[in-house]
């Protein structure tokens, strides 16, 4: 049974990750509208991962006996300066996604609540991979710099993306 401080945080985790969600399908829709299919295409794979995280964290709940609370999700920004300024902010996002990943094993580690301490490590993991993945494309994009030809060279690599579930117990 998750204590009712373990509950709120998780419920705030549920919401943190619709938001990511919303924020990648407002990307999506920013590197439609430049004509970046492929970017775009990777974005919505985000998309499909945040949800997928938000449910993982919403079955948790009900099965430690716990009562899912929706929130309102705040509206995402909507434009960016370049394909270079947006992933420096998902860089950023997934930083502070990692930030309340943390906090939340903090919480688990002082509410003596082992298994969301270890419901919450393949998230940990998870988050190494995604900072890593996004830093390795804006690492790209500073390199590219002003040249379309790379721009257009990384936009058909980034296309290659595809979102599968993990399977039970990854």
């Amino acid at each position: 049974m998750l204590n009712a401080k373990m509950l709120k945080a998780l419920n705030g985790q549920i919401n943190a990750e619709m938001y990511s969600s919303y924020l990648y399908l407002g990307m999506e829709a920013y590197f439609q509208s430049i004509s970046l299919n492929g970017f775009a295409s990777w974005m919505r794979g985000q998309v499909q991962e945040e949800l997928f995280h938000a449910m993982k964290f919403y079955d948790f709940v009900f099965e430690r006996g716990g009562q899912v609370t929706l929130q309102t999700i705040k509206k995402p920004e909507s434009s960016w300066k370049s394909p270079l300024d947006a992933f420096k902010n998902v860089l950023k996002h997934e930083q502070l996604v990692t930030s309340l990943i943390n906090d939340l094993v903090n919480l688990a580690i002082a509410e003596k609540d082992h298994a969301t301490l270890n419901f919450l490590q393949w998230f940990v993991a998870e988050q190494v991979e995604e900072e890593a993945s996004v830093g390795e494309i804006v690492d790209k994009l500073k390199l590219i710099k002003n040249d379309t030809s790379g721009l257009f060279f990384l936009d058909a690599d980034m296309s290659k993306r595809v979102f599968t579930l993990p399977q039970k117990g990854e």
